[in-house]
């Protein structure tokens, strides 16, 4: 009887077998499959930018995940995206740098500009009793936090020399007063170690006045470090505008460290902006100038004063200011700024305040300032759009003619 039995129990037990591996062997072939179902949610456009990102530094990636659960806010692209500060320096002497500095430069691969802008003031001079060995310090300190860094990324450095870095300041006999740091950051700016990487069209006397491209943008850098340009150097920023090269360019954009026009507490005086701030704006209207970058005020300032943008940059370094008839604190603050060529407006801004990382929205500064040489309206905003409280408010404190175009 038990023999009888043992044909039908192998016979269970081979079926059993069979039934056991084919189950198995299903398993198998669907689990791979799982991750593709997931994958097929993600269109092909998001695989693309997935993949197309770069890792990023440990040390960027550490600060964009402090900017919280929403994450660091990263704009369109356009088709040239520059990144601007400005006002690095400390303390007059100082080789150190406020935290915000370090701050704003390792963040960069995150927005992996095509070039970065610096509106001036890289170190801390403009101090009579500063030694050599303390103006090189500075400018090694310089180095070691921000050109090196970029150098690095190869990151080419595009920048106007500021009062702070080698003032152009005249004595009454006509001479350079800081003429020991003008000498010192010319000798460290043209040493090859430092070459900032640009796409020089002319060195000029370089690091003082200069041009250089990128993509169809033409960049015209001059000493804004004093108020004044000298008039056979203003005949070379014309004849230079004039020029093919500049002309045949889809933009024109101007650095320099001092601004046009006053947008600051306690910078809203002629000293403290460029002198005949009206002729050189019609000027570079003549030329067809687009933007002119400026730092020195330590207040961010979107706008613009008849055809010509006014891009007033914040501060990274020490003492930021508050606006002129504004009620909002001062804040530190770097741009990114992309430029579309299809695009009416051509710029736009994006600024972060580099303490929080939010970004700035243009409602939070005011539609207008009245500073001592002319009104500057926010980019946004046009004479005709401000009310008639507004319009009063600028003519009975500069007149007709400074709160015209």
């Amino acid at each position: 009887m038990r023999f009888r039995l043992f044909p039908q129990i192998f016979i269970g037990i081979f079926l059993g077998l069979c039934l056991a591996l084919g189950l198995h062997s299903c398993q198998s072939t669907i689990a791979p499959e799982t991750p593709n179902i997931a994958q097929s949610s993600i269109t092909p456009e998001a695989q693309l930018q997935k993949s197309s990102q770069p890792s990023l530094p440990q040390e960027t990636a550490a600060i964009v995940a402090s900017a919280g659960p929403e994450g660091l806010f990263n704009p369109p692209r356009g088709d040239v995206r520059l990144l601007v500060i400005s006002d690095l320096n400390s303390a007059y002497g100082s080789t150190d740098y406020d935290p915000e500095v370090d701050k704003g430069i390792a963040l960069a691969p995150f927005w992996r500009p095509d070039i970065v802008i610096c509106g001036g003031d890289m170190v801390a001079g403009q101090k009579s009793t500063l030694s050599d060995e303390n103006i090189r310090a500075m400018w090694a300190a310089f180095d070691d936090h921000i050109a090196a860094p970029l150098r690095r990324a190869k990151l080419p450095f595009g920048f106007t020399i500021g009062n702070h870095d080698a003032s152009g300041a005249l004595g009454v006999k006509g001479n350079f007063l800081f003429q020991r740091e003008r000498n010192l950051a010319t000798e460290y700016w043209q040493d090859s170690a430092h070459d900032p990487g640009v796409q020089f069209v002319d060195r000029f006397e370089f690091p003082f006045y200069y041009t250089f491209e990128y993509k169809d943008i033409f960049f015209l850098v001059w000493d804004g470090s004093s108020n004044n340009i000298p008039k056979e150097k203003l005949d070379w920023v014309e004849k230079t505008l004039a020029s093919p090269k500049a002309q045949s360019a889809k933009m024109r954009i101007v650095v320099s460290h001092l601004p046009l026009y006053g947008v600051a507490v306690g910078r809203n005086k002629p000293a403290e902006v460029m002198a005949n701030a009206d002729q050189l704006r019609a000027m570079l209207e003549r030329y067809n100038v687009h933007t002119y970058i400026s730092g020195h005020q330590h207040a961010y300032y979107p706008g613009h004063r008849g055809k010509l943008q006014l891009l007033h940059m914040g501060i990274l370094g020490s003492g930021p200011r508050p606006l002129i008839d504004s009620r909002t604190p001062p804040w530190k603050a770097l741009t990114v700024l992309d430029i579309n060529f299809n695009s009416p407006e051509l710029t736009t801004y994006t600024t972060y305040d580099i303490q929080t990382l939010k970004v700035v929205q243009y409602e939070q500064v005011p539609r207008f300032l009245a500073g001592h040489n002319g009104v500057v309206l926010r980019r946004d905003v046009e004479w005709n759009e401000l009310t008639a409280k507004e319009k009063s408010f600028c003519i009975n404190r500069l007149g007709n003619k400074l709160c015209g175009a």
